[in-house]
């Protein structure tokens, strides 16, 4: 078939089975870069896409022609003493791993010039977290996100204007078209964002479980082979661990409630298990692939080390200044971050122990009460959200509540209560013991 002439012939090509060429793909990412292809033909490709899937030659050219589709940083005459490295996760529930792993890494010698994105569906999204802080700049210029790095070891903002701005559209486009679980969009989503970003090496978190968009460990597995795939292609080395998702990673779930976990766990007030397990495996994984450490034995060590010293907090603490934010959130997050007014414990039907949790539909709750959006640019309320959210085998009853919502009404927080009590079954037990938060590894180490 010759090149089509136009998008609408490229999109019914690809609707109809048929494989682009590089050009054809290149010709539609600029497309969506200069306004010529419009909202409803990038919904349409995407659905297509969805439908019709991309070979992995599709995908790493739809994933370069992103990534060059703006500027992509180059740190080498930035006088960098350790390694730019960076960790992506797919989406997940009460997921703050980003807000600390990122000082982390850069307080054991590395630099993470850290590209997030907005919330996904029912998905958290790390910049309207970091939004959530007074004066965060989200998207700095690129003079203030580089000096940040720099000075901080570690910036996380969004895409500026002139990082892959293909993927800033099709991502909000994705995100109202029911076209976020797509394999080949998420890997090019993911990769051109870091490919931009100029990385030394990248180590994926794909979540699996009711609060993935990934279901199972099989679709998670095809999804994290084909990021690590791609990103060969493009030789950037990348290494994926499968977590689980089958319940809320730490115990808030809403932006502001989110930041406040982080700073516990940053400061050592409270580290919950299942987090600081994945936190941990992600950055030996980063220290590994920037070659300060030979393997996880000898990673553990100064991870650990930075986090009970107070070294990762106070990168943490710095980056916030550096970028706009108050110098004493860590020491006094509640003069800074919003407090909804209505907090609601949902109490169980019954005494017993959380039977298992759907993490899904606590995400969706939390959407619903205005922490996430529903079309693109639709405000996010940072207060909202669901706080101390149990998890299975927990005991539940009377006086240790499912959740407490935090919600701006009263009746916004009754409706969330009633999708809380689906979410969260309680029975008499005991419940199975939840599975491993780290339950595979895909790379080039194997």
């Amino acid at each position: 078939m010759a090149g089509p002439a136009t998008p609408s012939e490229l999109i019914r090509h690809k609707r109809d089975g048929g494989v682009l060429t590089p050009d054809e793909i290149g010709a539609l990412v600029g497309g969506i870069v200069d306004g010529s292809v419009s909202d409803a033909q990038v919904g349409a490709f995407a659905m297509a896409v969805y439908f019709r899937g991309m070979t992995w030659e599709e995908c790493a050219a739809l994933t370069r022609s992103m990534a060059r589709s703006g500027l992509v940083l180059d740190w080498s005459r930035a006088g960098l003493d350790g390694p730019v490295l960076d960790k992506h996760s797919t989406g997940g529930v009460g997921d703050t791993v980003s807000l600390m792993l990122a000082p982390l890494v850069a307080a054991c010698g590395a630099f993470v010039p850290m590209i997030s994105g907005r919330a996904l569906g029912h998905t958290g999204g790390t910049l309207d977290k970091l939004a959530s802080i007074p004066g965060y700049d989200v998207a700095p210029d690129l003079a203030r996100f580089r000096r940040t790095v720099k000075e901080a070891g570690c910036a996380i903002v969004g895409q500026t204007m002139e990082l892959a701005p293909a993927d800033r559209r099709l991502y909000a486009i994705r995100d109202v078209t029911a076209t976020v679980d797509s394999v080949p969009l998420i890997t090019a989503s993911i990769l051109s964002k870091k490919l931009a970003a100029g990385l030394d090496a990248l180590v994926m978190d794909v979540k699996v479980g009711t609060g993935a968009f990934a279901g199972s460990v099989e679709s998670a597995q095809a999804l994290a082979e084909s990021l690590v795939t791609v990103a060969a292609d493009a030789g950037l080395r990348t290494v994926a661990l499968l977590t689980d998702m089958n319940q809320a990673l730490g115990h808030n779930v809403g932006n502001a409630l989110e930041i406040r976990e982080a700073v516990d766990f940053l400061t050592g007030h409270r580290r919950e298990i299942r987090l600081h397990a994945v936190t941990a495996a992600l950055a030996r994984e980063m220290l590994m692939l920037g070659g300060l450490a030979r393997d996880h034995a000898e990673a553990s060590a100064p991870v650990e080390r930075a986090l009970e010293s107070g070294a990762a907090a106070e990168r943490f603490a710095r980056m916030v200044v550096a970028l706009g934010g108050p110098g004493d959130l860590l020491e006094h997050p509640d003069r800074h971050l919003e407090l909804a007014p209505v907090r609601f414990p949902v109490v169980p039907d019954r005494d017993g122990v959380v039977l298992r949790v759907d993490a899904r539909r606590l995400g969706l709750a939390v959407v619903a009460l205005g922490g996430g959006r529903r079309r693109a640019g639709e405000t996010v309320d940072s207060a909202v959200g669901l706080a101390d959210v149990q998890g299975p085998g927990d005991p539940v009853g009377a006086d240790r509540p499912l959740a407490v919502v935090h919600a701006r009404s009263m009746a916004d927080a009754v409706e969330a209560a009633a999708v809380v009590r689906l979410a969260v079954p309680v029975g008499d037990g005991p419940a199975g013991p939840p599975g491993p938060p780290v339950l595979r590894r895909i790379g080039p180490m194997e």
